[in-house]
């Protein structure tokens, strides 16, 4: 069976969800980091790996796959990981609350995004965290909103982590690293808190993945 290859930034958004989905497939996988902030994934080398110039870039199974989501739903399909219901009304509603995080926060919050804008402006800093703010905290706002569709489990739609966790702690750890207020979203900490004692993702932690 040929290497499982992980191409990621130890901080990016949609490396981590992937990273989470790998070990809750309980398979090993060799990272390499591609620098974001120093522009490697913009060389010749990695570029033609992903023509995006994004990550994360999976090598699994003999094949290259990208695109945080479209990596999930291979893991998903082939790993038995039940991230989504099988019933096509309830599995369209899961999606949705997913798609909101990764489709609608994360995007406006890329690092691309965020730099380009503060480029515009004589404070870029100052920028920077007043955009994160603005977008990633009234967008958890409305996620809290969706799970209270859900009666409240451990995790977010159900007894077990699925789709919309693997997106939603990223995010969090982005709104904690830009001081967004979550104080008042009490669904969205129950959930945090359980996924915080689940090893799949407390050892997907960029803390445990920054590399040297």
């Amino acid at each position: 069976m040929s290497e499982t290859i992980l191409y990621d930034y130890w901080r990016s958004s949609a490396s981590y969800r992937v990273r989470i989905a790998l070990n809750m497939a309980g398979i090993d996988y060799t990272a390499v980091s591609v620098d974001l902030v120093n522009g490697e994934q913009r060389n010749d080398a990695y570029m033609d790996k992903n023509p995006q110039g994004l990550v994360p870039t999976l090598d699994i199974d003999g094949l290259r796959l990208t695109q945080s989501l479209a990596i999930l739903d291979y893991l998903n399909t082939t790993r038995g990981l039940g991230l989504l219901p099988d019933e096509p009304a309830a599995r369209a509603k899961v999606q949705a609350v997913a798609h909101a995080i990764a489709l609608d926060i994360h995007p406006v919050c890329n690092l691309k995004v965020v730099s380009y804008a503060a480029s515009l402006t004589d404070t870029p800093n100052e920028t920077r965290t007043d955009w994160m703010r603005r977008f990633i905290g009234p967008g958890l706002e409305a996620v809290e909103a969706m799970l209270g569709r859900y009666n409240q489990t451990p995790f977010c739609c159900g007894d077990n982590p699925g789709l919309v966790d693997i997106c939603l702690i990223p995010q969090l750890y982005n709104a904690d690293r830009w001081g967004v207020d979550i104080s008042h979203l009490p669904r969205i900490l129950a959930v945090e808190q359980a996924c915080a004692s689940t090893p799949a993702f407390a050892n997907a932690h960029p803390d445990m993945c920054k590399p040297d």
